[in-house]
């Protein structure tokens, strides 16, 4: 795995430019064929309004939240396009800004691949899941007994799984954004939905300059709880009909990120 830039180790930015930078420009993927963007707008809903003072400050204390709960659960489903999609289940540390999961491939005929995946801010690895293990064991304690040797690495591309990846390790922050940035910047409140028995605000995130035009909700979308805490966000990419989705399950305590992965030489 690729080790920190001397940009990313560069001290933040004012709080607006860190929270567009880390949960907009994440949806502005790597171009596409003929510099096509990997993102798609769409245009306002009747029921949709900007956020509440109140709203904004929860949807700026949820990255916070995030954080503090560390090591947390997660999965991430992206549609790759043509029936296939893949399911990563597994945990993501936002002090290290390092995940770890298990990841499973199936298209329309039934499952096509599977195995353990890690990533971090640089890229990501791939390798097979230790032979008699299979899923009894969760895996981070799987990915522990393979050799820095045993991973295929590799930088992000502009597929689905790669934005989601990317993602994951950025929506989580040290420090609350400031809310009425976030307001200013055309955070919006979609309506309300129920997760698994709880009641969740859905707000369309900021939109960073250029983009998302005037008068377009943002890629990205957020569940958040009345106290704060971030249950789901979705990302829409162009040209799939279903967009990637990252559902966080709350603190995972037992969870130990090795350090094998992201070892060099």
């Amino acid at each position: 795995m690729a080790r920190r830039t001397k940009a990313e180790a560069r001290p933040p930015r004012r709080r607006r430019t860190r929270w567009l930078t880390a949960l907009i420009a994440t949806a502005v993927c790597a171009a596409v064929a003929g510099g096509v963007v990997a993102y798609e707008t769409v245009s306002d809903d009747a029921s949709e309004r900007p956020v509440t003072t109140e709203e904004a400050g929860r949807l700026a204390l949820s990255r916070l939240n995030l954080y503090q709960a560390s090591p947390v659960g997660v999965v991430l489903t992206a549609d790759e396009g043509g029936g296939v999609r893949i399911r990563v289940e597994g945990v993501v540390d936002y002090r290290t800004h390092r995940g770890v999961g298990r990841y499973q491939s199936t298209g329309a005929s039934g499952p096509l691949d599977h195995g353990l995946v890690v990533w971090d801010t640089g890229g990501l690895g791939l390798a097979p899941e230790p032979a008699g293990e299979g899923d009894q064991s969760p895996p981070w304690q799987q990915a522990e007994h393979i050799p820095r040797s045993g991973w295929s690495p590799r930088s992000y591309t502009a597929d689905p799984l790669d934005a989601g990846l990317q993602l994951l390790t950025q929506v989580g922050a040290d420090r609350p954004d400031n809310p009425l940035l976030l307001a200013q910047s055309g955070a919006r409140w979609l309506g309300q939905d129920r997760i698994d028995g709880r009641g969740y605000d859905r707000f369309a995130g900021p939109r960073a300059q250029g983009a998302a035009p005037d008068g377009k909700t943002s890629p990205l979308t957020y569940w958040v709880d009345g106290d704060g805490k971030l249950r789901r966000v979705t990302m829409r990419i162009a040209g799939l009909g279903t967009p990637t989705t990252v559902d966080f399950s709350g603190r995972d305590a037992d969870a130990k990120l090795p350090e094998a992965p992201w070892l060099t030489g």
